[in-house]
């Protein structure tokens, strides 16, 4: 091995860490809590080698929602992967998408609350969100109705999800109805 890939290798290797480590902080005590001063703190390294891999806290946030969105592509597809039929695939689909964002809020959080100077639904948006994207548009395609943009269905349906986490998790909604909830947008959203 070269000494270049070498350092391309732990170059890579601190680059998780720190974005591991940013995760972990903002899951326990929120994202105010992430400052590149605790970060050198709690990886050990001085703050200008945190800014040799990202410029400020905006591009970790966009690094951690990378990193989430390409773990949510891969849960929704699992979920979806199991159900029998177009109706138990969307019902797998809402669920698995309610599950993560509850089980993971601060990633949640940087992927659709903070600004991690990430583009949406533009030529330059990044990979992992366009496949995220892809994953909830390979289910609700199928059932978008006759005459209605499979994007376009997917985009209304993605926002119906958001607001239940988003309102879920602020305790706006009782959480003992969830199921419920997700049966109704099903059965009056998905024509299937």
């Amino acid at each position: 091995m070269s000494v270049q890939e070498r350092k391309a290798r732990e170059r890579e290797s601190r680059e998780r860490l720190i974005v591991a480590t940013a995760r972990e902080l903002a899951e326990q005590q929120g994202w105010d809590a992430v400052t590149t001063r605790r970060l050198a703190e709690r990886i050990e390294y001085s703050q200008p080698v945190l800014y040799s891999h990202f410029r400020g806290k905006r591009e970790i946030i966009g690094a951690v929602a990378l990193e989430g969105a390409s773990e949510m592509a891969v849960a929704l597809r699992a979920a979806t992967s199991a159900a029998d039929g177009p109706r138990a695939r969307v019902t797998a689909l809402a669920r698995a998408y309610l599950d993560f964002a509850e089980r993971n809020p601060a990633v949640y959080d940087a992927m659709f609350q903070l600004d991690g100077g990430l583009a949406f639904a533009q030529e330059d948006t990044p990979e992992p969100l366009r496949d995220a994207f892809a994953a909830l548009l390979d289910v609700l395609g199928e059932v978008a109705g006759d005459g209605v943009h499979p994007a376009l269905f997917t985009e209304v349906f993605w926002a119906a999800l958001h607001g239940l986490a988003t309102l879920t998790r602020a305790g706006r909604l009782p959480p003992e109805d969830a199921g419920r909830r997700v049966e109704l947008l099903v059965e009056r959203l998905a024509v299937v």
